[in-house]
């Protein structure tokens, strides 16, 4: 459903109504590959300059009359309290020079009171940003690998993501030799893949290269067998519950291709009902679907030797799983519940060089949300800081970059697509 009052905003009368209202002003997203539009701003140390500058980004270390793409601080010498003095004076004269659809880019170490303080300074940041602007604090060992992260954020890639903190360990990345088709040559699945968010996945995943795996319940044949088709991937009808699935899937995969790469929990469903009215039967069907069955196809993978070295696996988890939702007790403890499996199963998974994570959805334009009665879905958009519903292909980039083989150092994050929520940490 279009968001029609995001086009009336971007009208002439529509833009002199809503500033002289005070209106949320929703902007266009710069969405795509395409990286950042004006040059980059670099300032507090050189870790991202190399980086960056690869990119064929033009970079400054001193700033001017620009209007710059992003602004990239590096907070790694900042240890104590006044050292935070440093990020003002670094943003300070330059934060209104920022392009539209510009970035705003932190980088720490996670480590002590002064860059836990960053945090805050992070996420006020993004929500004084206008025109599509977004802030990101990226926590980073020493010898982190950042191409592929900085690949993502200073592209339309990020458009929806905002006010996040990205955590990348030591590890040894697998550069793509092709940073425009990264997964060439892999094999991915992904659950829940007939329509919306799984399809959009499906889609990106392909586009970067990957056989795709295209998995739903047996109903949605028709759906999935076209995704699959317009993916040039493969098509497998399978209902994750059902007590034969991860026997199924791991046969599936270990036959046809010899294992997977990418692994991708989309697959859910809601039944909503406040706790008081909520049958039993709504209860265990969103628990079986949302998260027991994560972990049983997890479990038949791992065990079975079904994830090859370096895989990736990207849960799907939900806003509502962090900050909890009325009238969706069952679903924001399937979503939360999605999270401790990335939590728990991280550890394991570095030691097999592979990694898991997950990405947090808020409101996504799909049929489910045009469904909602307006006052819900109007509320949904515009309460973030971009004031505007997500699209299906933001997630599925989202997805992309923590699946891509350079992002092997990025393990046990959960990461936020919700144009930074105004709901929840």
């Amino acid at each position: 459903m279009p968001d029609r009052y995001q086009q009336f905003a971007d009208s002439p009368p529509g833009r002199f109504m809503v500033r002289r209202l005070g209106l949320p002003q929703p902007a266009p997203l710069r969405r795509g590959p395409a990286f950042v539009d004006g040059p980059v701003l670099v300032g507090g140390g050189d870790r991202a300059t190399r980086v960056i500058a690869s990119l064929g980004l033009d970079v400054h270390d001193r700033a001017g009359d620009a209007r710059y793409g992003a602004l990239v601080f590096d907070a790694a010498g900042i240890e104590r309290t006044d050292d935070l003095r440093r990020a003002y004076d670094f943003f300070h004269p330059t934060i209104r020079s920022l392009a539209p659809s510009g970035r705003l880019i932190v980088l720490g170490t996670g480590e002590g009171v002064a860059q836990r303080a960053l945090e805050g300074f992070v996420r006020s940041a993004g929500k004084e940003l206008r025109a599509g602007g977004t802030a990101q604090l990226v926590h980073a060992a020493p010898d982190a690998q950042l191409e592929s992260t900085l690949r993502f954020l200073l592209s339309g890639r990020s458009a929806y993501v905002s006010g996040q903190v990205i955590r990348i360990g030591p590890a040894d990345a697998e550069a793509p030799e092709d940073w425009q088709r990264p997964q060439a040559g892999k094999v991915a699945v992904v659950t829940g893949a007939s329509r919306g968010i799984g399809a959009a996945i499906a889609e990106i995943l392909a586009r970067d290269g990957a056989h795709v795996v295209c998995l739903d319940v047996p109903a949605q044949g028709e759906d999935l067998a076209g995704v699959a088709n317009r993916v040039g991937g493969s098509a497998l009808q399978l209902d994750v519950t059902a007590p034969h699935a991860p026997a199924a899937m791991l046969e599936h995969l270990r036959g046809r291709h010899g294992g997977v790469d990418v692994v991708v929990h989309n697959a859910g469903i809601t039944r909503d009902k406040t706790l008081g009215g909520m049958a039993e039967d709504q209860w265990d069907a969103v628990l079986a679907v949302n998260l027991e069955s994560v972990e049983r196809l997890n479990d038949a993978l791992l065990e079975g030797d079904g994830l090859r070295r370096g895989g990736r696996i990207v849960c799907v988890s939900s806003v509502s799983g962090i900050a909890g939702n009325r009238g969706q007790v069952n679903y924001a403890t399937s979503k939360a519940g999605v999270i401790g499996v990335v939590e728990a199963r991280a550890p394991a998974l570095a030691e097999r060089r592979a990694t898991i994570n997950a990405v947090a959805p808020g409101f996504i334009e799909t049929r489910m949300t045009a469904a909602m009665p307006i006052g819900t879905r109007e509320a949904g958009r515009r309460m973030n800081s971009l004031a505007q519903g997500g699209l299906p292909v933001d997630v599925a980039e989202t997805v992309a970059w923590l699946a891509s083989p350079g992002s092997a150092g990025l393990n046990g994050n959960v990461v936020r697509v919700c144009g930074q929520s105004l709901i929840g940490a």
